[in-house]
């Protein structure tokens, strides 16, 4: 509607000055090298007009002639530039392919046709990679640290190779510098930490891991149970340094945060007893046990409370029964106390149960020793130990990563060096450990006794 509204007021404008001309009528006179030219006035306005025209029109032609050839390099270079994405496309569709020869091929054909290495190095350093050339891929990525926009990629390309590597102080050096060019990165922080982790930098790992749950690297729940392992260890190396406080304070940090990690609740509870606070520590089993039932935290019960008679052992054990009534680890533990005070009634009941629940090698073993202890009955103890050979295997803490199994936990795998991938379960296909001597400096740690 505007639109037409605005061709017919130009038409108006038009009209209505050729109105204006008609009244008022002339004639315009040319005196030239003794030529005279005489015309109304219309039509010289007219012919002005069409001089002008094709004035205009020749000015056109002309520079359009003289910027003929610069359009024809803009076009050549337009051209050039399609068909270097074009190749750079072509490239990552065969990467994520697998088709390595393609992959180079295309590198090679966008680069020379986009002469713009932060475009094209990147494609080729994966193409490299995808042909098993870590060497080559090795230069493209440390070329292109040279240049600011791709600095970054280029850190993130080493770093994978050194992890890939299995060269993890190389690769705690390029994380650390990587931070230091993109802080915020979700994926970097946790690398990071994995490797402050794996390294026993406790204290630096602990901050990264602050940084990682903040950017959603790590979930939250996740990151508290690593919080809590990173605090023993950090109680660990406190004790080694005699920083006695220090070692109860961070195992205290670490029950605080997760009351039903059993390592957590043992450590807390024999630094409380080396401080003779027997109370306390008894209060941290007690409290562990109602929600997580563990035979290291009965050892350490067992270690509390041996000061009292045999029955008055019986009877505080049986406060872990009621803790946790369903759980066989509860009667296993007050069985071992009964068998102790030569209560052979009491303790039978508790491995009947301990067997309804789900007999393991432990229980057997248990009820060979309750029927020498009560019956002298060397042939029913034998059978048991038979049961006991084909029976289900105990639990033992094995490496989630691995598959190695250790009797005592660490917040690294004494085998391959993961960190937090222990966990409390029978072990299907047992790896054995490396001796105390094979494990790495910076893995080694005291065991938990």
């Amino acid at each position: 509607m505007i639109r037409a509204l605005w061709f017919l007021l130009k038409v108006a404008v038009v009209i209505a000055a050729a109105i204006w001309l008609a009244d008022r009528p002339g004639t315009v006179s040319v005196h030239w090298l003794g030529y005279a030219v005489e015309a109304p006035f219309w039509v010289a306005l007219l012919v002005t007009l069409v001089a002008l025209g094709i004035a205009a029109l020749g000015y056109r032609l002309l520079r359009g002639t003289v910027r003929l050839p610069q359009r024809l390099r803009r076009h050549g270079r337009a051209r050039r530039r399609e068909r270097g994405y074009r190749a750079l496309t072509q490239g990552m569709v065969a990467i994520a392919a697998g088709d390595a020869p393609t992959a180079r091929k295309m590198a090679r054909k966008a680069d020379v046709l986009l002469n713009e290495p932060p475009l094209t190095m990147l494609l080729s350093a994966q193409a490299a990679q995808l042909q098993g050339d870590e060497r080559a891929a090795k230069q493209y990525f440390t070329a292109m640290l040279e240049r600011p926009e791709t600095a970054f990629l280029g850190m993130r390309g080493l770093l994978t190779q050194a992890i890939k590597s299995g060269d993890r102080v190389e690769a705690l050096n390029l994380a650390r510098k990587a931070r230091g060019l993109q802080p915020n990165t979700p994926w970097l922080l946790g690398t990071l930490y994995d490797l402050e982790a794996q390294a026993g930098d406790w204290a630096a790992a602990e901050g990264t891991l602050q940084q990682a749950i903040q950017a959603g690297a790590i979930p939250t729940e996740e990151g508290r149970r690593h919080r809590a392992v990173l605090l023993l260890e950090r109680s660990f190396e406190a004790e080694r340094r005699g920083r006695a406080d220090a070692a109860l304070s961070h195992a205290q940090a670490a029950h605080d945060i997760m009351p039903g990690f059993a390592p957590a609740a043992v450590r807390l509870a024999r630094l409380q007893v080396a401080a003779d606070r027997l109370k306390p520590a008894a209060k941290v089993v007690e409290r562990t046990w109602r929600l997580s039932p563990h035979p290291e935290l009965a050892d350490v019960y067992r270690g509390i409370v041996s000061s009292y008679d045999a029955l008055t052992r019986v009877r505080l054990f049986q406060k872990l029964v009621r803790q946790a009534p369903d759980s066989a680890e509860s009667h296993l533990a007050v069985a071992q106390a009964a068998i102790e005070a030569q209560l052979w009634g009491e303790a039978r009941q508790h491995l009947n149960r301990a067997m309804e629940i789900g007999p393991t090698r432990r229980t057997y073993r248990l009820m060979a020793e309750l029927d020498r202890g009560e019956r002298h009955d060397e042939a029913a103890a034998k059978d048991w130990l038979a049961k006991a050979a084909n029976a289900p295997e105990d639990p033992v803490w094995t490496c989630g990563s691995c598959g190695a199994v250790s009797h005592n936990w660490g917040g690294l795998c004494g085998h391959c060096g993961a960190f937090d991938s222990l966990t409390w379960k029978s072990p299907t296909v047992a790896v054995p450990l490396m001796e105390p001597t094979d494990i790495p400096p910076v893995l080694a740690r005291p065991a938990t006794a």
